[in-house]
């Protein structure tokens, strides 16, 4: 009887050891094969399950965004986490709404890049910035309709 419990323990071990590696094993091919914008960074699971989707391309990293500032390039920026409801609720209408209006709207993962919410002033996700001259010139937070949206947009993007 002894024997059976630890036949019975040991293949359930094997198991659990052989499900960590084939998802170890399919997280690494998804990083390697989704051309990975945050370059060997260790990612978390919810960004992992989104680098495939085309909604969160265009990502701005870190370096790259205070340079962008910095230079007085005018710049939109969506910073979003990827385990927040109110960011997958508004991706899904944003993203789209943002390529009909031309904007080259970039995105910042602040799950992955969470120190970047101080120096950005970010409080909250989902928020959308745009910054001119190296100041912000417009700032809308939390889940809105579409409209909203739209009206940042052609308030501080499109009219540029």
């Amino acid at each position: 009887m002894q024997k059976k419990i630890i036949a019975f323990i040991g293949v359930v071990v094997l198991l659990f050891a052989g499900l960590f590696f084939v998802i170890e094993y399919k997280n690494n091919e998804t990083v390697e094969n989704s051309g990975n914008p945050y370059g060997d960074k260790q990612l978390e699971q919810s960004t992992i399950d989104q680098l495939d989707d085309p909604n969160y391309g265009n990502q701005i990293l870190p370096d790259e965004l205070s340079e962008t500032i910095e230079s007085g390039e005018p710049v939109t920026v969506y910073f979003y986490s990827p385990e927040c409801v109110y960011c997958q609720n508004t991706t899904p209408y944003l993203v789209p709404l943002a390529e009909d209006n031309n904007v080259d709207m970039k995105k910042m993962n602040v799950l992955e890049f969470s120190d970047q919410m101080a120096q950005y002033g970010i409080e909250s996700t989902p928020t959308l910035v745009h910054y001119k001259d190296g100041e912000e010139q417009g700032r809308i937070v939390g889940q809105r309709p579409e409209g909203e949206f739209q009206q940042f947009f052609d308030q501080y993007v499109v009219a540029e």
